[in-house]
């Protein structure tokens, strides 16, 4: 715990400097788990959203001429408490006009109703996917790009069964984003035919997973379906699994879906699968093109969350967060030309004569309903300790 703090310490002095050395026009927050469960996903999402940022200032065309400066925040993904006072202070101290954030569902929610609420932010998170955030109140400041795990429940029953895989043990980590995902697999998955012969909860931060498994494996099932987090109790959990061999196939969905997970594991997670949201779009493509590599679990929903807040700013010719709510839905979706990450400044362009666009992005952004992402997955498995891509849905 100590070292957490001095960490976390550390990275808030470094961001509180970074934002008081800078002199942009406009600030978004990036506020996302530095530290803690997820943080091998953060850094290259942070960098997927300051790409979108640098894109636009690159153009020159963004509310004539302004310039865009990233603050970045960390949430910790887990301590709600710790995430509203970083939020706090990117609206209090650091004068942020929108953010990029957070990154896991428990933080987002602390984080819109005891701060977004109170202080008219916008909030667009390109990873938060609890389904209760769909009727979360918002007042219209809430967007996501990543879809609802509504959706992914049904979507990883659907890769189970056509694997052949008929029982499972499902554990989750005990929190918004676990629960709401094991409730959603749980209800499709027996819809389908199939039976979980055990949900049980876990928790964060434990050094012994054994007692867990020990249950788990006690009720059986032909596969262990970790709902958890790749750098934290999800990992642990594997880890016991194959020390005692209770389970030996995992199924992977969004928060374990990582290069550092089969990078420590290695060989022994092979055959082990799940999905994340992710897209073969063309747009996808352009981002990796640009970044220099395939874009990483997040990052396209990363830069296009960061760059719907500028687009929207630019529609609505303001950075107040109440006037450009309004025009989020209406960038992001249908009528208006189609653009592709490269062509922000094209976009900026378009909405300062007055025209529409149809926002496509990475991620083939499609807002259905109060913000709600339609959203897309990637089908994984683990080959040859590598995680590979088998398939979109």
């Amino acid at each position: 715990m100590k070292k957490f703090l001095l960490a976390t310490a550390a990275f808030m002095a470094l961001a509180s400097m970074a934002a008081a050395d800078g002199d942009a026009d406009v600030r978004l927050g990036v506020i996302l788990g530095y530290t803690g469960p997820i943080e091998s996903l953060t850094g290259p999402m942070a960098d997927g959203a300051e790409t979108a940022m640098k894109e636009v200032n690159d153009s020159g065309k963004f509310m004539g001429g302004k310039s865009v400066e990233s603050i970045r925040a960390d949430s910790t993904c887990v301590d709600a408490a710790a995430a509203t006072a970083a939020a706090e202070r990117l609206i209090t101290s650091d004068k942020v006009n929108g953010i990029v954030g957070a990154d896991c569902s428990g933080v987002t929610g602390a984080i819109l109703a005891n701060v977004a609420l109170a202080n008219g932010m916008v909030m667009i998170s390109p990873s938060a996917t609890s389904p209760a955030l769909s009727d979360a109140e918002d007042n219209g400041l809430f967007f996501r790009t990543a879809p609802s795990d509504a959706r992914q429940g049904a979507v990883m029953a659907d890769i189970i069964m056509e694997r052949g895989f008929r029982t499972v043990a499902l554990t989750y980590t005990n929190n918004d984003y676990g629960k709401g995902l094991a409730d959603s697999f749980r209800a499709a998955f027996k819809e389908k035919g199939g039976a979980v012969t055990i949900s049980a909860a876990h928790e964060d931060g434990k050094a012994d997973y054994s007692a867990e498994v020990g249950a788990l494996a006690a009720a059986g099932g032909e596969v262990l379906v970790v709902v958890g987090y790749l750098d934290q109790g999800g990992k642990g959990i594997i880890e016991a699994s194959l020390d005692s061999g209770a389970f030996d196939t995992f199924v992977l969905p969004d928060g374990m879906v990582g290069d550092s997970l089969p990078d420590a594991i290695g060989a022994d997670l092979n055959g082990s699968f799940g999905q994340v949201p992710g897209t073969d779009s063309p747009g996808a493509g352009v981002l990796g093109k640009m970044m220099g590599g395939k874009p990483g679990p997040f990052v396209a929903e990363s830069y296009d969350a960061a760059a719907l807040i500028l687009l929207a700013m630019q529609a609505a010719n303001s950075i107040d967060p109440a006037d450009y709510k309004e025009k989020v839905m209406g960038v992001a979706n249908a009528p208006g030309e189609q653009i592709f990450p490269g062509e922000l400044g094209k976009a900026l362009e378009i909405l300062a004569h007055g025209g529409d666009i149809n926002y496509v992005g990475a991620s083939a952004v499609e807002l259905i309903g109060p913000g709600e992402s339609a959203g897309n997955y990637r089908e994984i498995e683990i080959r040859d300790a590598k995680l590979t891509t088998v398939g979109y849905r």
